[in-house]
């Protein structure tokens, strides 16, 4: 039976752009607050931004196994699911516009972006709601060939240094997404956990947006989470599996009372547990994302595989620290850094409760 996720050549090359680009700066980015714009140019001269992007849109091609390829590679290799925000977040601001099949809005926004030129966000979330995409309040008024916005936006992954924005708005016709540019960064948000990627607060008053910019309405946008909770699963179980690797070698090399911690039944107990849920949440995400890149509309699934994940990356987090001891509670030790941004996880792109009310929908109930 051939692995559709083997593909050796391609983790070969994000493995080595991990451990020269990403590794040896992590640290500094993390206390900096952001990624360098320069990290998505060289990201981007290696084709890594380009794939899942069809070629005619100027992606590399590939699919969504592709991108699961490249983000459990990079994690896996010593970066960070923080990481994977940062220099990923046009996997959720480009879809809308390429699926939109507007030519002028591609070379415009999806061409440099996937090039390393230009950064987009995704913005949904507002002050008053998080998962109730239905409840937006930000509002775009028709005024001759443009929309007129204003709301805010908040909790948005690389608004700091977007160039623009795929922004969910109000208007008499319902919900639209509208690429906006000319918004401004309220304020730019510390957080627990994803330290090298910026979230900012957007606001948006009067900014003028052309008509021709609509890419899609409420389905669009409904449809497009699937892939944004998909790869915030496979985050998850790569996130675990890495901190698995990293208390294994642990375990073998700390000594207590003369013997190694590996010897004790207890941990290896505890280390039994943990690979079960990584391989369950793994093998599970993974079955679901083969289904949906052969075309299957799957919603219960996808909140059936990132809750699992979620919870899998959770348990192995909390082990990974607590076998590691007091080093595990030091800044600089990387399984304290997969711990505290393990935490988004069950809370971006839809929470837990969420997840579980699809999942109930379901089941009738």
């Amino acid at each position: 039976m051939t692995d559709a996720f083997a593909k050796p050549e391609l983790r070969d090359l994000v493995r080595q752009f991990t451990r020269k680009e990403i590794v040896p700066h992590l640290d500094g980015w993390e206390r900096a607050g952001e990624v360098p714009r320069d990290l998505h140019r060289r990201a981007a001269e290696l084709g890594l931004l380009g794939i899942g992007f069809p070629e005619e849109v100027g992606g590399e091609g590939g699919d969504l196994l592709d991108s699961i390829v490249v983000t459990e590679e990079i994690i896996q290799s010593g970066g960070s699911s923080g990481l994977i925000a940062a220099l990923f977040t046009h996997g959720i601001a480009l879809p809308h516009i390429v699926s939109s099949g507007d030519r002028d809005l591609i070379d415009r926004f999806v061409r440099p972006t996937l090039r390393g030129e230009l950064i987009g966000c995704l913005a949904i979330t507002e002050p008053d709601g998080g998962s109730d995409v239905a409840g937006i309040r930000t509002t775009a008024k028709a005024d001759g060939d443009s929309y007129i916005v204003n709301g805010t936006k908040l909790f948005i992954t690389s608004g700091a240094r977007a160039d623009f924005a795929t922004t969910a708005v109000r208007t008499e016709e319902g919900i639209k997404l509208l690429v906006a540019e000319g918004f401004t960064v309220t304020r730019t948000l510390e957080k627990m956990g994803w330290h090298c990627s910026d979230t900012a607060e957007l606001s948006f008053v009067d900014v003028r947006v052309p008509r021709t910019h609509d890419v899609g309405g409420f389905h669009e946008l409904m449809r497009h989470f699937a892939a944004e909770r998909l790869s915030l699963a496979v985050q998850c179980y790569a996130t675990a599996q890495r901190c698995l690797d990293l208390t294994l070698a642990w375990v073998r090399d700390r000594h207590t009372f003369g013997r190694p911690l590996a010897s004790r039944q207890l941990v290896r107990h505890r280390l039994a547990e943990m690979a079960r849920q990584v391989d369950v949440a793994r093998t599970y995400v993974r079955h679901t994302a083969e289904r949906v890149a052969s075309g299957e509309q799957l919603v219960t699934e996808v909140a059936m595989a990132k809750n699992t994940a979620v919870a899998a990356c959770d348990h192995v987090v909390d082990q990974a620290v607590q076998l590691h001891g007091g080093l595990g509670y030091l800044r600089d030790t990387e399984v304290e850094r997969h711990y505290r941004d393990a935490r988004i996880m069950g809370i971006g792109g839809g929470t837990t409760e969420i997840m579980n009310e699809i999942i109930a929908k379901q089941l009738g109930v």
